[in-house]
């Protein structure tokens, strides 16, 4: 059997500096270093980090008063930033840039006197926290559905999306608003984050040449499902799996070339593991396609780092 490797895969900046945040607060700190919610939808980067010290909370009340938190990569709402001021918290914000641009673009459109539609979907982590990043109007839209169900609306529109959606869903979705709605402004699909575009788009390549496609990823990580979803669309067997334990040898009865990618939460020792899973199959022949090389890097709140330092060295010394 030949297994085709996406490229790029796995690991996205956002999620690289997210887990280095948790990693320097627990050295800079001592453990034990809270975080809310799963710092990225991983269960394998989760468990590792608790291993070594990190807490992980749903809520802030969970949280002792000034303690240090780590808010996940997917951004809280700005009513959580205000309850973490009033129970004194040592806050290290681990937000993806990203993320992070999208909420400053909806709070430029709702200043500006706009109904903000926000396009994700309702409860995921992210959305909830640009939801809560918006004082004025705002409506959630998932599906042209849901476009075609919203109320008469007047005055000034704009949208935003969700980061890690369906490249090809979101246009619709775009479409969809632009057509009902024709004085709305956004950002066409600029708001999905590169990562997430490349992975898909790397998954198109890989579905006109493999039997079957593997995506390494959690449950929960919106962009893993997509892969998925993606593949699927195309006519291709698709199988989402926290790790190599989940692999079924039923799966690959009459496949000759498995194509194996992995969401941008999901780190390559999850991909090499699987690989080997596959071994114990048969041959196996692994090559890596050709695809986008990622160079991108995001630089760590050094600020917020420098005063959770500076703050455990004075009740050192007072201690």
């Amino acid at each position: 059997m030949d297994v085709v490797l996406a490229q790029p895969r796995g690991f996205c900046a956002g999620v690289v500096r997210a887990i280095e945040i948790v990693e320097r607060a627990l050295a800079l700190h001592g453990p034990p270093v809270y975080v809310l919610h799963e710092i990225v939808h991983n269960r394998h980067v989760v468990e590792d980090l608790r291993r070594r010290g990190a807490v992980f909370a749903e809520d802030l009340t969970a949280v002792p008063p000034g303690a240090a938190i780590v808010f996940s990569a997917h951004g809280v709402p700005r009513a959580t930033y205000e309850a973490a001021r009033r129970r004194e918290l040592r806050v290290v914000d681990a937000t993806c840039p990203l993320v992070a641009k999208v909420h400053g673009q909806a709070q430029r459109y709702s200043r500006s006197g706009a109904t903000v539609i926000v396009v994700g979907h309702a409860g995921h982590e992210e959305v909830r926290g640009t939801l809560g990043s918006i004082d004025g109007p705002v409506l959630l839209v998932s599906s042209v559905e849901d476009v075609a169900a919203l109320p008469p609306l007047e005055g000034e529109l704009a949208y935003v999306t969700q980061t890690t959606l369906s490249v090809d869903d979101t246009r619709d979705v775009i479409a969809a608003l632009r057509g009902r709605f024709p004085q709305i402004v956004g950002p066409d699909v600029d708001d999905i984050c590169y990562a997430t575009q490349n992975r898909q788009a790397a998954v198109h390549a890989l579905s006109e040449r493999v039997d079957a496609l593997i995506v390494v990823g959690a449950r929960n990580s919106s962009n893993s499902n997509r892969l998925r979803e993606l593949a699927a669309q195309r006519g291709v067997p698709a199988w989402l799996v926290d790790d190599a334990s989940q692999i079924e040898p039923a799966w690959f009865e009459g496949i000759s070339v498995v194509g194996l990618t992995a969401g941008a939460s999901a780190p390559e020792r999850l991909v090499q593991g699987v690989i080997e899973r596959l071994r114990e199959f048969g041959t196996l022949r692994v090559r890596e396609m050709r695809g986008i090389a990622e160079n991108v890097s995001f630089g760590l709140p050094e600020e917020a780092l420098r005063a959770l330092a500076s703050r455990n060295a004075r009740e050192r010394r007072s201690a």
